[in-house]
């Protein structure tokens, strides 16, 4: 049932002109922030010292700044393999192990039709793990025997660019398969991906919920390969320390601990995501495609990346500092994502008796204690604390790790407008008699 072009569309972005400026841009700047992270600084000599007549591709292969291999085929060939084979290895395994089959939150352009989700992040999660450790047989000839061999990782750091260039290079591949197919049959389509203008629906993704069969591609890439990508190439950084230093830092053993938690987290929480705006009111375009399994990987790394030859060397106290932190930002999300989604699940579940509500026209209840009575947006409050430690454990020397702590702000803040203007037009009058019993967006008493 394809829905009709609303009569009066509202943009976002900056509408068509922002959408196509943001997809040409986000590229480059997950190519930049991987060569400034490994300078450490950010350098523009290096980019801009070329004569006035020379291209900028081809001034990019000439220095080898920023994809130093990028002008060699049978590499990049190579990385493509391994991105495409890490992508196939993830499907195979949310395909074929053992699964929990939960209903997603009703669609409404649908008649309320409710998609069941394969569940079984978690376990992929620890399988990739025993994969990556243990290996697998390759034959060995001079003892003639199969003998399992660990994942070398440190692929991972030696050719991190040509990886960052081919992900999104299938990021492109896999946006435009999804564009074209939304087109194909009786597809349902996101409010906000059916403006009619082809550069904005591509960015923003004109299907809801595209799926081949069962397999959801959206739900797949917001939670699998991305994020165990982000995991493995902290990891990889880790090792390329040690292998240069001989020891690993406590800023990068912090940090590794730190992502290593939210990933896992994140893929033990998997059901929760079913109600979030990516899965129920975003259409899955190349904002979401390149964000998955680009950005997260090649840009929350960064600060790994940058740790291997640019470490702060952090004393004891700063780094029990830090991580105290930290674990006050991680209660304050685990708690309220946590209640939200058990309040979403059984609002009448006795462990929440003692909480109170706002019950809405809609029939839907608006939580006015506990976390959510402190803040409307406390949880993005607890993500940001957490963020921010990821930055501090790179010190103060350089501005290129604290790129997160910018980025993420801007996001955050950007996302409540969107939410706050969704839930306006979701619930009227009650979204206002809402905001007065919880004034406060983010910091309770500030802002």
């Amino acid at each position: 049932m394809t829905k009709a072009k609303p009569a009066a569309f509202e943009y976002e972005f900056g509408g068509p002109v922002g959408a196509l400026a943001t997809t040409l841009a986000l590229p480059v700047v997950i190519m930049l922030l991987a060569h400034w992270s490994d300078a450490g600084s950010v350098t523009t000599t290096d980019l801009l010292d070329y004569t006035a007549d020379q291209r900028f591709w081809d001034a990019v292969q000439q220095s080898a700044v920023l994809c130093p291999s990028c002008d060699e085929t049978a590499l990049l060939v190579k990385c493509a393999a391994a991105v495409i084979g890490w992508f196939l290895f993830q499907v195979v395994l949310e395909r074929f192990l053992p699964c929990e089959l939960v209903l997603g939150s009703p669609i409404a352009a649908d008649g309320n039709k409710r998609l069941t989700y394969r569940i079984n992040g978690h376990l992929a999660f620890w399988v990739t793990l025993l994969v990556v450790q243990t290996g697998w047989p390759v034959w060995h000839e001079a003892s003639q025997t199969y003998q399992l061999e660990g994942f070398p990782l440190h692929y991972l750091y030696d050719y991190y660019t040509e990886l960052a260039f081919c992900t999104i290079l299938l990021c492109v591949v896999l946006t435009t398969y999804l564009y074209v197919d939304s087109f194909v049959g009786d597809k349902i389509l996101a409010e906000g991906g059916n403006s009619g203008n082809p550069f904005y629906n591509f960015f923003i993704g004109r299907e809801l919920n595209p799926r081949i069969y069962s397999f959801d591609w959206k739900e797949f890439c917001e939670l699998r390969p991305g994020l165990l990508a982000w995991m493995l190439l902290n990891a990889a950084c880790m090792k390329q320390q040690y292998d240069a230093q001989g020891y690993v830092t406590g800023s990068m053993i912090l940090l590794n601990v730190f992502q290593g938690v939210y990933v896992w987290d994140a893929l033990y929480q998997e059901r929760a995501i079913l109600t979030t705006m990516d899965i129920t009111t975003d259409g899955f375009g190349f904002m979401l495609v390149l964000g998955d399994l680009a950005w997260v990987p090649f840009t929350y790394s960064v600060q790994a990346r940058y740790l291997v030859k640019h470490d702060p060397h952090l004393g004891y106290p700063a780094l029990a500092v830090i991580l105290t932190i930290y674990i006050f930002g991680y209660l304050i999300f685990r708690g309220a994502n946590g209640q939200k989604d058990a309040f979403r699940r059984n609002p009448s579940d006795p462990t929440l008796s003692h909480l109170t509500f706002l019950q809405t026209k809609r029939g839907t209840k608006l939580l006015t204690s506990g976390w959510w009575g402190m803040a409307r947006k406390i949880n993005y409050t607890g993500d940001y604390i957490m963020g921010l430690t990821w930055c501090l454990v790179c010190g103060f020397d350089s501005i290129v790790p604290y790129y997160y702590a910018i980025y993420f702000m801007i996001l955050l803040i950007h996302r409540s407008i969107r939410d706050d203007h969704m839930c306006q037009t979701k619930y009227g009058d009650d979204w206002q008699a809402y905001k007065r019993l919880v004034p406060y967006r983010f910091v309770p008493g500030i802002v």
